[in-house]
């Protein structure tokens, strides 16, 4: 089975961001991958943290939800649609949400981001809590046959999250890390998930300059269960499209049967 994980530099033009979508999941799918994974706010970057509230959907409805739907069903696509801003319960608070559609168009599993990220190094200055507010629940989810453990972005640093998730065949983690932070740690983090959960790891990110000036890192990428790099793409728009192999799944949990010696 193929997956492949899609690199964007998105925009403050939603529809300009839909159309390339669409044309790198079409792409995806005549590459043969039965899973497709968009990166975080695929959809939207604007100039302004704020701005995403003037396009934020409730869910189930909305011009950006319909995309995935319509993708996943025409395409015949397993689709892990990077993140959407979405109503929140708070007053003029949003979610950072990653909704999966199935190949019959079907919202198959939401999960909202639990770990909002906060960076100050007196040049760079990111809090996403003014904006959005946290999800609460792990979520995992049946994709074409696997068991798929959400996450998105900053959530890579918090190990107990992927263990609170149980035993799974793939983790996604739709991200836009900042080219700082991501020099240093998003391929370290993402090789550490896939070998301490002995699975697969699918890392669709953004990567590139945006027009909003900020620079996020890329390195879009599918890791293998004993944390080998099985594709990659460095920046700019593009697919990581690798295969998943259930035999090279079994053969690292039994040769180091790890998971099954957890005390903790």
């Amino acid at each position: 089975m193929r997956i492949a994980a899609v690199q964007m530099v998105s925009t403050p033009d939603v529809a300009r961001n839909l159309a390339t979508a669409r044309h790198l999941l079409e792409e995806a799918a005549g590459r043969g991958a039965s899973i497709a994974a968009l990166p975080e706010y695929f959809c939207f970057m604007g100039q302004l943290d704020t701005d995403k509230r003037a396009l934020a959907e409730d869910e189930g409805d909305g011009p950006i939800q319909a995309m995935l739907a319509q993708a996943a069903r025409e395409l015949g696509l397993w689709i892990i649609g990077g993140t959407v801003p979405l109503r929140g319960e708070g007053r003029d608070k949003l979610r950072n949400s990653c909704l999966v559609f199935s190949p019959e168009g079907r919202a198959a599993a939401r999960y909202d981001k639990i770990h909002l990220f906060c960076f100050d190094n007196g040049r760079e200055r990111y809090d996403e809590g003014r904006v959005l507010e946290p999800g609460s629940r792990a979520v995992a989810v049946e994709t074409a046959g696997l068991r798929c453990g959400l996450s998105v972005c900053y959530d890579l640093r918090f190990p107990e999250l992927y263990r609170a998730l149980g035993p799974c065949d793939l983790i996604s983690v739709p991200s836009a890390f900042t080219y700082t932070t991501g020099e240093k740690h998003w391929e370290l983090l993402l090789r550490a998930r896939a070998v301490e959960n002995q699975c697969y790891v699918i890392a669709a990110a953004q990567g590139g300059r945006h027009e909003n000036g900020r620079r996020t890192w890329g390195h879009s990428m599918v890791v293998d269960p004993w944390g080998e790099m099985l594709a990659c793409v460095p920046e700019g728009e593009g697919l990581a499209v690798a295969e998943f192999d259930p035999q090279r799944l079994r053969q690292v949990r039994e040769q180091l049967p790890a998971l099954q010696h957890r005390v903790f």
